[in-house]
């Protein structure tokens, strides 16, 4: 796949492939089709290489919290910095006090014209001489310690890693990773930044060479499994990719289906899935693909409210992280499918559509409610479908046509037909 300086060779889609399509050209409709993704694809780089928005360039009434990647030296900088300002509080006689960014609802702000979500600078105390926040005190000062520690020594660890290191005191999870989330804001830092990260979900597999920590790594190679995104970013390099597309997949069970049928082959692209809610390295991951490569992405999810939340989160972010959303944000995702109307243009049986729960029902009608939402009129269109039918189905319920009708006609179709929004 690679010449003498390892660059992966520009093919041409509609040339005779031996490898990958033995004994036959490609399909004339295929050839077409590639044609059009090949427009796709160019029109999409001429946008990226225009000037983007930053905040800085908007007239927005409300001050606004961004953070920014910080070497170590200046990580454990800021959390010495912080420590002063505890010291300055006690001397004070206002007590052991942090100051920490409000990351809650209503302290979110959807920006419409970068199209995601970003936190407002609303803060908040926490007192170590308060009954309700006594162990929440405790252990952010835990936290920014550990993180101290981390880049003193300039090594990584897991989240998972980071909880096992005072069981006694997080006593689960989720609170150690919240606060690791709040002390990425008290420091003015992205999460990666802190040195702490998740452990591996993501995968990735076709059209695309990078190195990872100095190996170079061709995901056409990886068996139907792929290859793991690395969960430390930084050590992502030299990009190289042929492809004309990144595809962005909700499901596990459809990206193997993707990647045993090597549809990255017939239609030259880079397939990813996070296996459902998106990781934070996964995120980067995109990002990184779409602004170096600059590259349409399409994405697949499931046609139901949580299918839609997904495509949003990494289109525009999450409001649990909406502080880093400049870094890990992917703007214009197109939803290629399965859409609400898809059911029945396709003629989804109806053994393989599910009834909406009232929970599901709920949150489709919340989404309706979102800014994000709103601004795509055939977002609004799709979900409100869903809603009105209470229908929602699986990319799975294409199987009903048989196992490959996802990779041999109904992605074909759509690409075809420039079936996305």
């Amino acid at each position: 796949m690679a010449d003498k300086k390892g660059k992966r060779r520009r093919t041409d889609p509609s040339s005779d492939d031996e490898t990958h399509h033995p004994n036959k050209k490609v399909p004339k409709k295929d050839t077409i089709i590639n044609k059009t993704l090949e427009n796709l694809r160019s029109t999409t780089s001429a946008a990226s290489s225009s000037k983007s928005l930053s905040l800085a360039d908007l007239p927005i009434s409300s001050t606004c919290r961004e953070v920014r990647e910080l070497d170590h030296e200046s990580v454990q900088y800021e959390i010495e910095l912080q420590m002063l300002k505890v010291i300055k509080s006690i001397l004070d006689g206002n007590g052991f006090t942090f100051q920490v960014p409000s990351r809650a609802a209503a302290n979110q702000l959807y920006i419409p014209e970068l199209d995601r979500i970003v936190l407002k600078d609303k803060t908040s105390l926490r007192p170590y001489a308060n009954v309700s926040t006594v162990r929440k005190a405790t252990i952010t000062a835990r936290v920014l310690q550990l993180i101290h520690q981390l880049c003193l020594k300039d090594i990584h660890v897991t989240k998972r890693d980071l909880f096992y290191t005072d069981v006694k005191l997080f006593q689960d999870q989720n609170q150690s990773d919240s606060v690791l989330d709040d002390a990425a804001c008290m420091v003015g830092c992205t999460r990666s930044s802190l040195n702490v990260i998740a452990s591996e979900k993501g995968v990735v597999v076709g059209r695309l060479i990078f190195s990872d920590n100095g190996d170079m790594i061709d995901c056409t190679k990886m068996g139907m499994g792929g290859k793991a995104i690395p969960p430390n970013i930084h050590k992502v390099g030299d990009v190289q990719s042929d492809a004309l597309f990144i595809l962005l997949v909700e499901k596990d069970a459809a990206f193997i289906r993707l990647s045993e049928d090597r549809f990255y082959n017939r239609f030259p692209c880079i397939i990813l899935t996070a296996k459902g809610q998106p990781d934070v390295a996964t995120r980067l991951f995109l990002r990184k693909l779409k602004l170096e490569l600059k590259l349409p992405v399409l994405a697949l999810v499931d046609s139901d409210p949580y299918g839609l939340k997904i495509l949003s989160v990494y289109g525009c972010g999450s409001k649990n992280m909406s502080y880093d959303s400049a870094n890990l944000t992917t703007p214009d995702i197109k939803w290629l499918g399965i859409r609400p109307s898809d059911l029945d243009k396709y003629k989804i049986p109806e053994q393989c559509r599910l009834t909406m729960t009232d929970q599901d029902i709920k949150t489709g009608k919340e989404m309706l409610e979102e800014d994000f939402v709103k601004k795509n009129p055939k977002w609004v269109e799709e979900l409100t479908l869903m809603v009105k039918t209470k229908q929602k189905a699986e990319i799975q319920a294409l199987s009903a046509f048989g196992f490959q009708y996802l990779t041999q006609v109904y992605l074909p179709l759509k690409l075809q037909e420039q079936d996305w929004i």
